[in-house]
């Protein structure tokens, strides 16, 4: 079993290779959630994710013999990255297995670090069956991403950290995939601090740690924005250590967690990507669970692909009313859209985009309906350009957004 021992050691080993990123209070997030919340930045690491720490404590465990013949490891991503550039750096051949689907951002990264990178498996799962058949083939140590001792340990620093940076914490925050940085987490804080919990998350469509809690059979979905943490089947290490140590394991779903994306990038102004904007959608889910709390959050990792982040911005926009559908139905005269759209401008509101649909509509066949997109404050913005467009005698209406 680690214990608070190795995690120091680890803590030890990894000085001055991984850097202590910082573990900052948040002002208006606190305001927000009424919860004194602090944000660490795992995203800051060189390969931004703490997946870093882990790696380099197993790499450093090796000897010469495994070193020379070279390591195997399967990983969404954060796991290769950091396994990838660690390896380089300590002349360890690498071959990494990620799912066929890993964001290429992903890919691309790992192989910039010097690793064979192979592409196997429709999720993490697949390619971890692949990579422990490799391993046995090619005679190459395998660094598991979290059944693994010195994985836990090493990821466990994070812990380390944040109980040293700011003691006073009532609970932290840890997003759950197969268990390594919460068990790591969580032997750090029972044992410099008993009173702290720690508290899990999980993905609705991946939740496998949470009904092994329950001794429950969970449904898996086929994909989600959190790919970090989407396993099927938890350690065997880690799952007698979250047992013992995580008082609760809370589900969120992928609304909830493009929200705290959005959330994390306007207020915070950084990236996270969807496993680790995780611990800050569960705060705003559940908040009355944490109100007036010192709460810990970790952000694991900041690698999401920038085409993905803009569509999330988008639709944050959206959910906000700062992005908005206004339907209008007018006469099919000439100056009928100047009207249309002077209304709008004296409500102060942008025209991103304008549609008329003639054809496939129900509207009477004189008539038009318009489509606009408009850039507006917020949602009662919204309301008041509609009824605005009505006393201009226009028959108007707001999108619903599901």
């Amino acid at each position: 079993m680690v214990t608070l021992k190795e995690i120091e050691s680890a803590a030890q080993a990894i000085k001055g290779q991984v850097p202590e990123t910082p573990c900052m209070h948040s002002r208006t997030l606190s305001d927000i959630t009424g919860a004194e919340v602090y944000l660490k930045f795992e995203n800051h690491q060189f390969t931004a994710s703490f997946k870093e720490r882990g790696a380099l404590n197993k790499l450093l465990s090796l000897d010469a013999a495994q070193r020379a013949k070279g390591v195997i490891a399967c990983s969404a991503g954060n796991h290769a990255q950091g396994v990838a550039y660690h390896a380089n750096r300590l002349g360890i051949p690498s071959l990494i297995v990620m799912p066929r689907y890993t964001p290429w951002v992903k890919v691309e990264q790992t192989q910039r670090h010097g690793a064979e990178v192979i592409l196997e498996g429709d999720n993490f799962d697949g390619a971890k069956d692949f990579a422990l058949k490799a391993a046995v083939e090619r005679g190459l140590t395998l660094v598991h991403p979290y059944n693994d001792e010195k994985i836990i340990a090493g990821q466990g620093t994070t812990g380390l950290e944040m109980l040293k940076q700011h003691p006073e914490l009532d609970a932290m925050i840890v997003a759950i995939g197969g268990g390594g940085l919460i068990s790591g987490i969580s032997i750090a804080a029972r044992a410099m601090k008993p009173s702290v919990e720690v508290f899990g998350v999980e993905m609705v469509r991946f939740p496998a740690m949470y009904h092994a809690m329950k001794g429950t059979v969970p449904q898996f979905g086929a994909s989600t924005i959190a790919e970090g943490i989407a396993v099927k089947e938890p350690g065997t290490l880690t799952r007698p250590i979250i047992e013992k140590n995580v008082a609760e394991i809370f589900l969120v779903d992928e609304g909830d967690i493009e929200q705290a994306i959005v959330m994390l990038l306007e207020i915070e102004k950084t990236v996270v990507e969807g496993a680790g904007a995780a611990p800050l959608a569960a705060l705003f889910k559940y908040p009355a669970r944490f109100a007036a709390k010192r709460v810990g959050l970790v952000l694991g990792g900041g690698n999401i692909d920038p085409l993905m982040l803009a569509e999330i911005i988008e639709r944050g926009m959206v959910r906000s009313g700062r992005l908005a559908r206004v339907r209008v139905e007018v006469r099919d005269l000439p100056g009928s859209l100047a009207r249309v759209t002077a209304c709008i401008a004296d409500q102060n509101a942008s025209i991103e985009e304008v549609h008329h649909q003639r054809t496939f509509t129900q509207v009477a066949v004189q008539n038009v309906e318009i489509e606009l997109v408009l850039k507006t404050r917020n949602k009662e913005h919204v309301e008041q350009i509609v009824a605005a467009l009505q006393r201009c005698d226009f028959n108007a209406r707001a999108h619903p957004v599901d």
